[in-house]
């Protein structure tokens, strides 16, 4: 694809805005912000990623892991302002993901120990850890906060936080697998997911796409579980001061 062709798929772009302006959506603005930073950031990324590839050194790769860690923790903390020390617990939570995921990849020599294979597979658990987070704490602050009268009662009986507070957690959980399991149980019927696309685009044989593709299907089932779970696990203590009370909760 040249340039000049990818330039024509701009089209695309004009269908929402002329939507927005006749249903007086007031998202003209937006959508040619997310336009022009979705261009200008995939494509210095594009550059980046060509520098690493042909570099294949250790401390770039780490660098970048890091980077998309960092920018995945920025994006969901706004979602856990309730929750203190959220930057950090979300940092932990993607790097064990990332530390989990890769070790088993790379020590049993399912994928080989390249830029390209690290970078790409990171980048996708990553964004979906990322996206996790964000339903996960949206869904367990508002858990919390609609049974704050439940978790007082527990807790004047003497139960502990985590007593009290377990079936939100648990609750919160299950919502955010929900997603990543239905459209599982749909991938290749309803929808051809990107990598498998790509490869297929690019000339691979759909055989040994679809290898890969199913590679990342089971490492987005256990992220969508580990993502939660540490997460939840980390965070519920935070909404209990010392005196082990339920901290009013503030939810978006």
């Amino acid at each position: 694809m040249s340039w000049l062709t990818l330039s024509l798929t701009l089209i695309f772009v004009l269908i929402p805005l002329l939507l927005s302006k006749t249903l007086n959506l007031g998202l003209e603005k937006d959508t040619l912000i997310a336009t022009v930073r979705s261009a200008v950031q995939l494509i210095a990324v594009g550059f980046v990623l060509k520098f690493v590839f042909e570099s294949e050194q250790a401390v770039f790769i780490v660098l970048m892991v890091l980077l998309m860690i960092g920018a995945a923790v920025q994006n969901a903390r706004r979602k856990g302002k309730a929750v203190k020390g959220i930057t950090w617990k979300l940092f932990v939570t993607f790097a064990a993901i990332e530390l989990i995921t890769q070790g088993v990849l790379l020590s049993l020599h399912i994928v080989p120990a390249t830029a390209q294979y690290i970078i790409s597979i990171s980048g996708m658990l990553i964004g979906n850890s990322m996206v996790l987070a964000i339903l996960f704490l949206n869904r367990f602050t508002s858990e919390v906060e609609s049974h704050r009268d439940e978790t007082e009662l527990i807790l004047s009986l003497g139960g502990t936080p985590k007593q009290s507070i377990n079936r939100q957690l648990l609750k919160a959980i299950q919502a955010s697998m929900i997603p990543t399991i239905e459209s599982q149980k749909t991938i290749g019927l309803v929808q051809l997911p990107g990598m498998m696309s790509g490869q297929i685009i690019a000339g691979a044989d759909p055989i040994q796409a679809v290898q890969f593709q199913l590679l990342i299907v089971f490492l987005l089932l256990a992220t969508a579980a580990m993502t939660s779970v540490i997460l939840g696990y980390l965070s519920y203590r935070s909404f209990f001061n010392e005196r082990m009370q339920l901290l009013k909760v503030e939810t978006d």
